[in-house]
């Protein structure tokens, strides 16, 4: 049994074939144990858990990201990999020191990307961005990188000497989310417009101030993002809401889908959101 809701009423419009969800996390108390550093392991959020919440949503391909309860201890998503086989990707957590026999292994096994979290205890901080960057550039591997976006000036040198693509998650992470007009919100366009930073619509519940049902502060982020790049942004459910205990925190799945692909605004859009942007990115 879960207190997560697996599955409910459709989306208002189906996605297209296809579709993606860039942003997944899996725990299972039973297999793997937390690890020193990071935070408490959420409640079980297992592969068949996902599986139904897949299929309700519509969805066919998935990328699994390393979650921080289990540091730099990627068994868990890699056997989800295992299990997924071709239509999924991973994103895992490494330190520079990583092997070039373990990336290679990796790599086999469907992983895409290295995670950099400088925020909830993340493992591996911006600090090493740049040392991990080097180490997996050469393995076809990108970067997802989530901080606070209020500090996007302080970070954005550093986010300039990135080689190869990277990911800016959740809509720049603003945890007082900025005007449009903002230094930091123009920041993180100047980013897109260099040519290889990607943004991931994700977890607005997390950051919104105004919230539910509309999200309207990180709603316009969001929006602005699509208007400015389309082809630059990608979608993830951040499923299973690390942040939520109980039935009465959880978010709603599918009124989240159903927001998102509102703010696509079209069905070109929508293609290349959820599935043309991340099969470039990720290798589909």
């Amino acid at each position: 049994m879960t207190f997560r809701t697996l599955t409910g009423r459709p989306p208002k419009l189906p996605l297209p074939p296809l579709a993606t969800d860039c942003h997944i996390h899996l725990f299972d108390s039973a297999k793997y144990s937390g690890q020193p550093g990071g935070p408490p392991v959420p409640a079980d959020a297992l592969i068949a858990h996902y599986e139904s919440v897949q299929h309700w949503l519509g969805l066919e391909r998935v990328v699994l990201v390393q979650g921080n309860a289990y540091q730099t201890d990627n068994r868990c998503i890699l056997d989800g990999l295992d299990h997924f086989g071709d239509s999924a990707r991973g994103i895992v957590a490494i330190n520079p020191d990583v092997t070039d026999q373990d990336l290679d292994a990796m790599t086999a096994r469907g992983v895409r990307g290295a995670r950099i979290m400088d925020i909830l205890q993340g493992a591996v901080g911006l600090d090493a961005l740049l040392d991990v960057n080097a180490r997996v550039a050469p393995f076809g591997w990108s970067l997802i990188v989530q901080f606070d976006g209020c500090e996007m000036l302080q970070h954005y040198d550093r986010l300039t000497r990135i080689e190869g693509p990277y990911v800016i998650d959740h809509a720049g992470k603003f945890l007082t989310p900025p005007s449009l007009e903002s230094a930091e919100f123009q920041a993180l366009l100047r980013l897109i417009d260099r040519g290889n930073c990607y943004v991931k619509i994700a977890a607005c519940y997390e950051t919104s101030r105004t919230g539910y049902p509309s999200y309207d502060d990180v709603a316009a982020l969001s929006k602005a993002l699509i208007r400015h790049a389309p082809d630059r942004i990608i979608w993830g459910s951040n499923w299973p809401h690390n942040m939520a205990t109980s039935a009465g925190t959880y978010p709603d799945d599918v009124h989240l889908l159903d927001l998102a692909m509102d703010w696509a605004g079209s069905n070109e859009t929508l293609q290349q959101i959820f599935v043309d942007t991340p099969a470039k990115l990720y290798g589909f």
